[in-house]
């Protein structure tokens, strides 16, 4: 059985990290193997949490994997609380992927024009030294603009952004994911935007940009933001790579399996730290391998 290695944090609520990562990728086939990077009683977007960070201790586990002659065949990394998490991510590519390892990076650093409190110049350098190493990354458009022009640029841009039509503002995505590709040589997959609205509702967005070609896929928009989306939507899309899926064709299934999960919660009236209904819908990706 093929193997993903993921380094990720291991939250007991709120749906998203490893307990996100986990489930997908093991009902589409691939084994996940978890490095974890901090384990916490609930997500961080709860009012009070628990973090036992494991920055001190993943080089032990590094150490054990190495004994076991371990060379997965994906890797995948997502949130990174600073840049010393940031360089065991390096530190784990540069040890355990070989020249056909699958390598997908979520370089999680911000959203709607602002970066998060863990960001710093530091980890941004260090997330553009992993994203070039990368098979796909998936940054959504804040996270984009700062891999290319860093937090000051990044602002000046989002406020460009704020003023522009919606056709304008397509074309600027599409520039930017152009840009991210070339300049650091990837598959690039832009989450999370906005598109205009058709007949009378709101459609979201995914950007992918492959071997200069750019293709849209978008499903209607409910509800708000919910804790986990992005590690469900990461964790198909590096299933699928290891499996040797197109990234439109595992594009389209991350879309189609979220769209229900977001869906059951905002008729249930989940609050969005809680993560979204995905459990029921798990079954359809392994229908669909």
């Amino acid at each position: 059985m093929k193997k993903i290695a993921v380094l990720n944090d291991l939250s007991g609520m709120g749906k998203c990290s490893l307990t996100a990562a986990i489930p997908v990728i093991s009902v589409m086939g691939i084994q996940a193997c978890p490095l974890p990077t901090a384990v916490l009683s609930a997500q961080t977007g709860f009012p009070s949490y628990y973090c036992d960070d494991y920055t001190d201790r993943m080089d032990a586990i590094m150490e054990e994997w190495k004994k076991m002659d371990f060379y997965p065949d994906g890797i995948y990394t997502g949130f990174l609380a600073d840049a010393r998490q940031a360089d065991k991510a390096v530190e784990f590519i540069e040890q355990f992927a070989k020249e056909d390892t699958k390598i997908l990076i979520d370089p999680v650093m911000g959203d709607n024009g602002e970066e998060y409190p863990i960001y710093t110049e530091a980890l941004c350098e260090k997330m553009r030294f992993l994203v070039r190493r990368a098979t796909v990354i998936t940054p959504n458009l804040t996270e984009a603009l700062l891999l290319l022009y860093g937090a000051q640029r990044a602002h000046v841009l989002w406020k460009e952004l704020s003023l522009m039509d919606e056709e304008r503002l397509l074309k600027f995505t599409e520039s930017t994911g152009k840009e991210l590709s070339k300049e650091f040589d990837t598959e690039v997959v832009i989450t999370g935007i906005d598109l205009p609205a058709r007949e009378n509702h709101q459609e979201i967005g995914n950007l992918i940009c492959k071997d200069g070609v750019q293709t849209w896929v978008s499903t209607v928009k409910e509800g708000g933001s919910y804790s986990g989306t992005g590690d469900l939507f990461a964790s198909v899309l590096s299933a699928g790579m290891v499996k040797g899926m197109d990234t439109v064709d595992s594009v389209r299934k991350a879309v189609k399996f979220l769209s229900k999960g977001i869906h059951d919660a905002v008729l249930e009236g989940t609050d969005r730290n809680e993560g979204i209904c995905f459990e029921r819908y798990l079954s359809e990706l392994a229908a669909e391998n």
